[in-house]
């Protein structure tokens, strides 16, 4: 085969990238040859010793990404196929019996494939590349997909440029097979969930709550919801399946609202009363407190707060004020749902930021349950930015 460029390391990092972790910082190496194009396979090697083998980004801080640390393993359509077959096999493990058809099926480091994220809805596939180093390799990532899946197709919604998309833009755009409808029907068991996969947030559901709105489901029967960042209402559905008195989602996409009333349609609970906000959420849990509001169950999925560690501190007091400010309409007995998407911010951190919500709103508040990601949205041990999402379910006595 033919030999990857070399690039030394410039610090002792051989020992963490031997370890599993997954990132080269540009900073780390002595020299990027400015003639590499974004993709190359180039080999990491310390004192000229081989250490890993992995994509170049010489756009992105992280300017190399490894895929392997086997100094016999190419990086060709059979080493795509394999490590997405890896990814697969999990996923099929973990749903082949259930009633679930929309899941993550690569998690990107988490299943040893950095800067790839791909999410099934039903018979299509949305495909993320987090980096132009991969824009070489899309195609092979793609053909496993089409391959190992029973899919229609690949939609393409990627976090990078190319030559027809802005930087982050969102818009997607066909990579194999025929393009998804505007509105796909998925399935959480026995909860159906419509999915715009072309302009929704992500890749157009936030997959990583799945086992989350079943929890609120649990807690809310009885009790008046206040769901707070609804988006196309998954936990407001769940909650009026489980025996909500009465459902209010706020959020300040109207499409998504639009999508949570269809939501309700499809799932026959039009006749719990469900109201539609659009409106920020802390003005409007501020208008809430002033009118003398309350409610039974409040849920909180709120964005990242941070993504960065220079934020963190400011991070945590968004945190407190939100979670303030939710606790001060929320009922004597009634159960908060409060999350943190921030990778940045630890579990610890996020609990410290509730905790002092709970004593500035002069509440006496219990914690009953701690939620993570679920299993097909692993993380790599060695990475454990990978540990994003907490998610807490206290009582307020």
């Amino acid at each position: 085969m033919l030999v990857p460029p070399l690039l030394e390391l410039s610090k002792d990092l051989g020992r963490h990238l031997r370890a599993g972790h997954p990132w080269v910082f540009r900073k780390a190496l002595v020299e990027v040859p400015k003639a590499l194009p974004a993709g190359t396979v180039v080999d990491l090697v310390e004192h000229g010793a081989f250490v890993a083998r992995g994509y170049l980004d010489p756009h992105s801080p992280i300017a190399v990404r490894v895929l392997t640390r086997n100094p016999s393993e190419r990086v060709d359509a059979a080493f795509w196929r394999k490590r997405v077959g890896q990814a697969v096999a999990l996923r099929q493990s973990l749903f082949a019996a259930t009633e679930v058809d929309a899941y993550r099926v690569v998690n990107g480091e988490g299943d040893f494939l950095p800067g790839v994220v791909a999410d099934r809805y039903a018979d299509f596939a949305v495909l993320k590349l987090y980096s132009a180093g991969l824009k070489p390799h899309r195609q092979g990532i793609v053909g496993a997909l089409m391959e190992l899946l029973p899919l229609r197709g690949v939609w393409g919604r990627d976090e990078i440029g190319d030559e027809d998309h802005e930087p982050g833009s969102g818009a997607g755009h066909l990579l194999a097979g025929e393009a998804p409808p505007e509105r796909l029907s998925v399935r959480e068991r026995d909860v159906t969930l419509l999915v715009d996969v072309r302009r929704g947030q992500k890749t157009g559901l936030f997959l990583d709550q799945r086992e989350n709105r079943a929890a609120v489901r649990r807690w809310s029967r009885g009790r008046s919801l206040l769901n707070c960042y609804a988006f196309t209402g998954g936990f407001s559905v769940q909650a009026a399946l489980g025996g909500a008195t009465s459902v209010v989602s706020v959020d300040q996409d109207a499409l998504a609202l639009e999508l949570a009333r269809e939501v309700f349609q499809a799932n026959g609970v039009d006749r719990v009363p469900h109201e539609l906000v659009r409106e920020d959420v802390p003005e409007f849990l501020a208008s809430a407190r002033r009118e003398g509001k309350g409610f039974g169950l409040v849920v909180l999925d709120p964005p990242a707060f941070t993504k960065s560690k220079q934020t963190v501190s400011a991070a945590q007091e968004g945190y407190a004020s939100l979670n303030r400010a939710a606790l001060q309409v929320l009922e004597p007995g009634g159960i908060l749902v409060t999350a943190s998407c921030s990778a940045r911010v630890s579990l610890e951190e996020f609990f410290q930021a509730v905790k002092e919500a709970a004593f500035k709103a002069k509440a006496d508040v219990q914690l009953l349950e701690t939620h993570l990601q679920p299993a097909d949205h692993p993380v790599q041990v060695q990475l454990p930015e990978g540990r994003y999402l907490k998610l807490l379910v206290l009582r307020k006595v």
